[in-house]
């Protein structure tokens, strides 16, 4: 018999759509809130000194006793990367995650000192989680991470799927997709479908990574010299294959930067990624081997400043410095925003001799851990759903992956495009538009696990392009008189001493400060005073706008 109490349910994104990145999806009713996911997002050159981006958990503050759980579907850093901020403003009583996510989650938390402040609990192909309403089960999808899996939300009100990441990969590195569970789904009834968009402008197949295979092993048979290859330490499919290419051609491993070692030990602990032990050699034997017989699997292929490769190309690795025979590879496609980091380190490479692979199989297929037009239109026949919300990309992907499900017959009013923050409401089989939610950003900077406030980041932003100036003035506040002539310090807009520009905006403020000690006054009046008349004098030369900081030191 149907439940004749309703409990809507509402589906919203803290993260992940209008990006590639940070990803977070929530299911609220008036009980319970399940997540699913919890990413971060790698700043670009944009946000200098900024580590992370991670989403605003306001909303989940202001709702703290709904949290109930959080489902992570794989490993990946733009899926659990958020967790430690996450767990630092609100208690989740239970994580879920795969086998190989649960033990990356369990390795992150350590480094923070969190592991004792939350349940990490494995889950399958088989497992079953009811959390109040919602009855939660999952299906196994294949991607560049293995252990990857789609979750189903079963609720009074209607059925949920969330695919993950995924493509559909029928040659894969490990176990199958379940396309025949997704179209048992799909056979009993998807009412709200939310599928990964990243790879959604790509028409045809995404190729399988098996198919990447014979790419690294030409790369291994023509270079004489050291190959070093650096990728993402979470793709541990293209990680095996590298490795598995060095083994067969006799080359010893020597593995670089933090957390790709310890990607690659839990991996070989749970058998994803299989090398002899006689294979990996320490960092500091590199020098003995010889050059044909040495391959260096590092971090750093967004060029990021401390990773690894930044490190080696800098010349800053204790270790390892580039040699005129070096082959480096890199075994990723830019991140949007990263283009500027990765050519800098191309640039000290190649000034060091190196022969840089940048536009290789392995770099053009690096996204083919998400599915192409052709693996979309295939799942959203097997599913089936009533309605669709296209997630995890940038816009232009969302639209897209939009406009090809009404492609094969979707209504277009059943689509839904949204922003982080927009609502659906799911009620008795029907979606609606419900009211947005609380969210944002927060900027990680080093261990500060509170995050920075956009402010902040808008004074670093002014600092980067616009510059400092700062006026010191002495006063005496009983005379209402300047005792001496002000002082200016520039950094980034007024660069010769003496010059007349300074010398005349010097004129500007003690005119404009002495014409307001002539009536009564204060010291946060007289600091808008000079912040006035700078910025609009500097402007005025410069068309440029200065942070502009008034210290006023006052005789009395």
């Amino acid at each position: 018999m149907e439940n004749s109490i309703s409990k809507p349910v509402s589906i919203y994104a803290l993260g992940g759509l209008g990006e590639v990145g940070k990803n977070m999806y929530c299911f609220e009713n008036d009980s319970d809130i399940v997540i699913v996911d919890c990413g971060v997002k790698f700043p670009g050159v944009e946000l200098p000194g900024i580590d992370y981006i991670v989403p605003d958990f306001t909303h989940l503050k202001n709702n703290i006793k709904k949290v109930r759980a959080l489902f992570i579907t794989h490993g990946h850093e733009d899926h659990i990367g958020g967790i430690p901020f996450l767990l630092q403003h609100i208690n989740v009583p239970v994580i879920y995650a795969p086998r190989l996510a649960a033990a990356l989650i369990k390795n992150r938390l350590e480094d923070y000192k969190m592991l004792e402040r939350v349940n990490v609990v494995e889950y399958d192909s088989n497992s079953k989680v009811n959390i109040g309403d919602f009855k939660v089960s999952f299906f196994r999808v294949t991607h560049s991470i293995p252990d990857s899996f789609g979750v189903v939300l079963d609720t009074s009100e209607g059925r949920i799927v969330s695919t993950g990441d995924f493509k559909v990969d029928l040659t894969p590195i490990g176990p199958d997709i379940e396309l025949t569970k997704i179209s048992e789904l799909g056979s009993q009834g998807v009412d709200l479908l939310l599928s990964d968009s990243t790879n959604a402008e790509n028409e045809g197949y995404t190729p399988s990574e098996k198919n990447v295979y014979d790419s690294i092993n030409e790369i291994f048979n023509n270079t004489k010299g050291r190959i070093i290859v650096s990728t993402f330490s979470s793709n541990i499919s293209r990680i095996q294959q590298i490795c598995e290419s060095a083994v067969l051609h006799g080359r010893k491993i020597a593995i670089v930067g933090r957390s790709m070692e310890k990607a690659v030990e839990i991996s070989r602990g749970f058998g994803y990624i299989k090398i002899p032990d006689d294979s990996i050699v320490p960092t500091n034997t590199i020098k003995g081997i010889k050059n044909d017989e040495i391959l260096i699997l590092c971090t750093g292929s967004q060029g990021e400043p401390n990773a690894a490769l930044s490190r080696i190309a800098s010349g800053e690795h204790k270790d390892i410095s580039i040699m005129p025979s070096d082959t480096v590879v890199f075994s990723s496609s830019a991140i949007p925003g990263n283009g500027i980091m990765i050519a800098h380190i191309v640039n000290l490479l190649t000034r060091c001799g190196a022969d840089c692979i940048t536009n290789s199989i392995l770099a053009d297929i690096h996204s083919s851990g998400h599915p192409s037009k052709q693996e979309l239109r295939l799942v959203l026949k097997l599913f089936k759903p009533k309605y669709f919300m296209p997630m995890h990309g940038e816009y232009r992907m969302l639209r897209l992956h939009a406009e090809l499900a009404q492609s094969l017959g979707m209504p277009e009013q059943n689509c839904f495009v949204l922003d982080n923050g927009d609502t659906l409401v799911l009620a008795r089989h029907k979606i609606s538009r419900g009211y947005a939610v609380e969210h944002g950003v927060s900027y990680m900077d080093g261990k500060d696990i509170n995050g920075l406030a956009e402010a902040v980041m808008n004074d670093r932003k002014i600092l980067n392009e616009e510059g400092l100036v700062i006026v010191a003035l002495s006063i005496d506040s009983r005379a209402n008189a300047i005792i001496n002539e002000p002082l200016i310090f520039s950094r980034g807009i007024i660069t010769k001493p003496n010059n007349p520009s300074e010398t005349e905006l010097l004129k500007v403020v003690s005119m404009a400060v002495k014409e307001k000690l002539t009536s009564k006054t204060n010291f946060a009046e007289i600091k808008v005073t000079v912040k006035t008349v700078v910025t609009n004098y500097l402007y005025s030369i410069t068309r440029r706008k200065p942070m502009v900081i008034p210290i006023i030191m006052s005789k009395n």
